[in-house]
């Protein structure tokens, strides 16, 4: 598949049935809860040095469902919290929203919704009638290209979306175009050092490319809160992150053995994913030169293995929510026949190896600043 490929057909799952993000998501809401503090007080330390009539507050891979405007919802709280205990004699700034994903984004699911949000929004101001101006508009494209007019956005919030590459590496298939990493739809425990210094390299291209786009895009000061999923230590392969894809490889070579696919199939599906560590993306930062790092937090969310109300087990809910991230490239790949038995025992398998140990996704919190 190539690039242009990739940016047409892969989105989270749309609308809001059983298996879509909107439903599927709850675990990178519960991580961007445990983030709040940061973001919010990133953006309210932004506001008070710049005080703009007009706040340009960018969000790079909203998705669809609640996530995205409940996260909005929480920063015009938070800047008007910090304007009325700054500057309350002045009007409150104008709030334009600029959400960005691929165009294959259900972009009309959000703003179907804006009504709701209106609503809730005058309901939670404390302003005497003084609600503020939001301006909400799409901006549908890749960010790692220039998305947005120079010196036009103040803050830029990007949860769980770069650990999503431009791209599948080159260099996963030899002279004869058969795959290097076989059996693996990423990097996993089998795969070739080929493989790793592959994703890794692509890794640093786009990174690299983002921070000089949005280094153009943002005001002189501006900030980014950038959420991404990684790994702890220098080793490609962790019993974080990359496990849950390798169970996912294993998940589909079941699939093989019954019959129900091929091993070709299997083989030639890559993921356009990669954890980096902390030491890999402060690198591109100082190497990049447009940013200060003002921190790098590390946390583990915590999990419950007891499943939901509904008693549903873990290793079921995150098989949900694979699904509803990776359907869309699934279904172009091996067909939409295959979608229930794979996660049906991709469930499974995630709950049989929690069994044998506790496996903790790692997520980084990154605060960077716009050098003036």
């Amino acid at each position: 598949m190539d690039n242009k490929d990739l940016q047409r057909d892969f989105h989270m799952t749309g609308g809001t049935g059983e298996t879509s993000y909107a439903r599927n998501s709850t675990s990178q809401k519960k991580a961007s809860d445990m983030t709040n503090y940061i973001t919010l007080e990133t953006l309210q330390q932004l506001y008070k040095e710049t005080r703009p009539k007009s706040l340009g507050i960018a969000d790079l891979g909203c998705a669809s469902g609640p996530n995205t405007l409940s996260t909005v919802q929480d920063m015009i709280k938070a800047v008007e919290f910090a304007h009325h205990r700054e500057i309350s004699s002045e009007p409150l700034p104008e709030f334009s929203i600029f959400l960005n994903d691929l165009p294959g984004n259900d972009f009309n699911s959000i703003f179907k919704s804006l009504p709701d949000f209106h609503i809730e929004l005058k309901k939670d101001t404390n302003n005497n009638g003084d609600w503020p101006s939001v301006f909400i508009s799409a901006f549908p494209g890749s960010f790692y290209g220039r998305l947005f007019p120079e010196n036009t956005i103040h803050f830029i919030y990007a949860s769980y979306s770069l650990h999503w590459l431009s791209k599948v590496p080159p260099g996963l298939y030899d002279e004869q175009g058969k795959s290097i990493n076989k059996g693996c739809v990423n990097i996993c425990s089998s795969s070739p050092e080929a493989v790793s210094k592959a994703y890794h390299s692509q890794f640093k291209e786009d990174f690299s490319i983002f921070l000089r786009c949005r280094s153009i895009e943002l005001v002189a000061g501006g900030r980014m809160v950038l959420i991404i999923l990684g790994r702890e230590g220098h080793d490609y392969v962790d019993r974080g992150n990359s496990f849950f894809w390798e169970l996912l490889s294993r998940s589909i070579a079941d699939l093989v053995a019954q019959g129900e696919t091929t091993e070709e199939k299997l083989d030639s599906y890559d993921m356009h994913f990669y954890a980096p560590s902390a030491a890999e993306i402060e690198d591109e930062v100082n190497k990049e030169e447009s940013f200060e790092l003002e921190s790098l937090e590390m946390l583990e969310v915590d999990k419950d293995q007891k499943g939901n109300v509904n008693d549903t087990s873990y290793g079921k809910e995150v098989a949900k929510t694979v699904r509803a991230v990776q359907e869309s490239m699934l279904v172009q790949h091996f067909g939409e026949e295959i979608l229930e038995k794979l996660f049906d025992t991709y469930g499974r398998m995630v709950d049989n190896e929690l069994a044998k140990e506790d496996i903790r996704p790692i997520t980084f919190v990154v605060v960077l600043k716009r050098k003036l």
